[in-house]
């Protein structure tokens, strides 16, 4: 059994819970997030927190979904409470990010510049050569900033592209280095 699952998962007092027919829903101060779990996850109330369980007649298997959704349900607790960002780094000679109104603007070396439309609930900031994604739910989070990475990739000889801030890129030796050796 998931060692997550075990303890009762807490609810601060700034977020409340409630479930709504096969939904969940979490609201506090950075936003709302509306979330569907596991039909074989039994989710209970129990002093102040909710205990995670699994439904009686599950298959054997379904061990393996306790822990994540225990790890779904305390992200969406902390993510309306206090919020996910991911920081992305733009390196490249002439490449650049800015924003147009909640439409980020990428020029990335292409003939056109790439515009990233904001998913419901993201927003993007602009600070010189590094773009934060930001949002309440950790997932939404996490593909748009794997969206933005994806228009370019950095390249592993020179390290040109984008890449999430502390991601270390494996180099490759050049034609020289290797010509050499």
């Amino acid at each position: 059994m998931s060692r997550l699952a075990k303890k009762p998962i807490n609810i601060p007092d700034s977020v409340s819970v409630k479930r709504d027919g096969d939904f969940w829903i979490f609201k506090g101060p950075k936003g709302e997030i509306k979330k569907a779990f596991s039909h074989y996850a039994s989710i209970t109330e129990q002093g102040g927190g909710f205990l995670i369980s699994l439904k009686a007649g599950a298959p054997r298997g379904a061990y393996a979904i306790l822990g994540t959704t225990a790890a779904i349900f305390k992200n969406c607790v902390f993510g309306v409470k206090e919020g996910f960002e991911k920081k992305l780094e733009i390196d490249g000679i002439g490449f650049k990010a800015q924003l147009d109104g909640k439409d980020l603007i990428l020029s990335l070396g292409f003939t056109h510049p790439v515009r990233v439309s904001a998913p419901e609930g993201i927003t993007f900031k602009v600070e010189k050569n590094i773009v934060t994604v930001m949002g309440v739910d950790k997932e939404v989070v996490g593909k748009a900033a794997a969206e933005i990475r994806a228009h370019k990739p950095p390249e592993p000889y020179k390290g040109k592209g984008i890449h999430y801030l502390g991601e270390i890129i494996r180099r490759k030796a050049g034609k020289k280095a290797v010509a050499t050796a």
